[in-house]
């Protein structure tokens, strides 16, 4: 029976793919940590030579912005069918998604900082829901569901800002005891900076709301989301007194 030698000589011969790429840098990110990440490493990884790569990738830049789509894109294809179905709830649809973006981090707690960013060309996609198709799906399942625009809108703000205080602090966690931890500084330095304005011809709810996604209440979000706490906190606390 052959060895992890003879998967290695397979894997070294199979066709490179953008695909193929970008679930290597994946792995290897998931082992060795973002900073170690670079083009020559990776294409030893893959057995080539790294300019092999140019072809598939634009880069650096690329290879990141494509791993976050990579991952985050697995949240639409709902590969376990498990997605709730249009007679269900919105509850359930947000049930199924927050639960979907908390296993990319348990898995993957050194990529999903980068996941944690925003998109460099479109600032207005909130982290972690930051794929063009991801945010059209919970943005048409809300409205679907009887909510406004600006009610969805307002769902998507709290409910990214509700995934990206608890998914970060816990793959930060993880990340720590599987390989060496990722800071943000670290990820910041990584990302791309270009600003070039995204197509969102293919994504109607995008195109109509895209100046509301790009409004600044973050003041106001902070606010009554503390607010929010506090009141539960008070009613726990009501709840344990001696009646």
């Amino acid at each position: 029976m052959g060895g992890d030698g003879d998967r290695d000589e397979r894997n070294s011969r199979a066709p490179l793919s953008r695909e193929r790429i970008l679930d290597a840098a994946i792995a290897f990110v998931d082992a060795k940590g973002l900073t170690a990440l670079t083009m020559r490493r990776l294409g030893t990884e893959l057995g080539v030579e790294a300019m092999s790569l140019y072809r598939y990738v634009g880069g650096r830049d690329d290879l990141l912005e494509g791993m976050v789509d990579e991952m985050v894109d697995r949240l639409h294809l709902d590969p376990d069918g498990v997605r709730p179905g249009p007679g269900e709830g919105w509850q359930a649809y947000l049930q199924w998604l927050a639960h979907g973006v908390r296993g990319l981090a348990r898995e993957h707690p050194q990529v999903f900082p980068l996941i944690a960013t925003r998109h460099p060309a479109a600032p207005w996609l909130r982290p972690p829901l930051r794929s063009l198709r991801v945010v059209e799906d919970f943005l048409s399942t809300l409205v679907d569901r009887g909510f406004t625009d600006e009610r969805a809108v307002a769902a998507y703000r709290a409910f990214s800002s509700f995934l990206l205080g608890h998914l970060l602090l816990e793959a930060a966690v993880l990340g720590s005891r599987t390989a060496p931890a990722v800071e943000l500084t670290d990820v910041a330095r990584s990302m791309p900076t270009t600003s070039s304005s995204v197509d969102v011809r293919d994504y109607p709810l995008l195109r109509r709301l895209e100046d509301r996604l790009s409004e600044d209440h973050a003041s106001a979000e902070f606010e009554r989301a503390l607010e929010d706490l506090l009141d539960r906190m008070e009613r726990e606390l009501a709840d344990d007194l001696p009646g």
